[in-house]
C-alpha cells in the first residue's frame, strides 16, 4: 500500500517546490523590479537551492510566467469538458466564461504580474514561448474535438486565434480605470475573434 502512495506524494512534494519557487519569484519582481532579481535570490527566498531551482525552471522568466501555464492548462481541461455536441468556438468560449467567473475577485499579486509583463521584454518574450507550448496543447484538444488534423490551418489558426483574444482582453482590462469587468472585456474580444470560427 505504501508503495502506491509515495508516488502521489512525491508529485504533490514536487508541485509545491514549483509552487513556491514561482511565488517567490512574483513575490521579488513585484518588490525589487525584475531586473533585480536573480535566480539565486529566488531560491533563497523559496528556501531551496540553485541546483534545485534548476529542476524545475530553466530561467527566472520561466519561474515568475508560471502561474500562466497553469492558468491555461487549467482552462484546457475545462474546454475537454465540454459537451462533445458543442461546436469547437462555443465550447471554447464556454470554458473562457467558465473559467473566469469561477476566478472571482482578481488576486493582486496576478495583475502585478501582468503589469510587470507589459513592461519587460524578456518576460513578453518567455510568455510568447509558454504561450507556443500551451497553443500546441490547444491545437490537440480542437482537433479531437473536432476530428480535424491538429496541424490543419483551421485547427491552428483556431487555438492561436482564441489565446490571443484572452491576452488582448486582459491588457485592454488592465489599462481600463479600477472596477472594470474582466470576463465583459475577453467575452467581447471573444465574440469579434469568433465570428470567423463559429461554424
Amino acid at each position: 500500500m505504501s508503495t502506491i502512495a509515495e508516488p502521489g506524494l512525491r508529485e504533490r512534494k514536487k508541485a509545491a517546490t514549483r509552487q513556491a519557487l514561482h511565488s517567490a519569484a512574483m513575490r521579488l519582481a513585484i518588490e525589487h523590479g525584475f531586473d533585480r532579481v536573480t535566480v539565486e535570490a529566488v531560491a533563497d527566498e523559496a528556501g531551496v537551492s540553485r541546483r534545485t531551482f534548476s529542476n524545475y525552471f530553466g530561467s527566472k522568466e520561466e519561474a515568475l510566467l508560471y502561474g500562466d501555464f497553469q492558468r491555461i492548462h487549467l482552462l484546457i481541461e475545462q474546454v475537454r469538458a465540454r459537451p462533445a455536441d458543442e461546436d469547437t468556438w462555443t465550447a471554447l468560449t464556454a470554458a473562457a466564461e467558465q473559467f473566469y467567473l469561477k476566478l472571482g475577485d482578481l488576486d493582486p499579486h496576478w495583475v502585478a504580474q501582468s503589469r510587470l509583463v507589459r513592461a519587460q521584454p524578456a518576460l513578453v518574450a518567455a510568455q510568447v514561448q509558454t504561450f507556443a507550448a500551451l497553443e500546441r496543447d490547444l491545437s490537440a484538444e480542437i482537433a479531437a474535438r473536432s476530428g480535424a488534423d491538429p496541424a490543419s490551418v483551421r485547427v491552428k489558426m483556431t487555438s492561436a486565434a482564441f489565446l490571443a483574444s484572452l491576452r488582448v482582453g486582459l491588457h485592454i482590462w488592465l489599462d481600463r480605470p479600477p472596477g472594470a469587468n474582466l470576463w465583459e472585456l475577453v467575452s467581447e474580444t471573444l465574440a469579434e475573434a469568433g465570428r470567423g470560427f463559429a461554424a
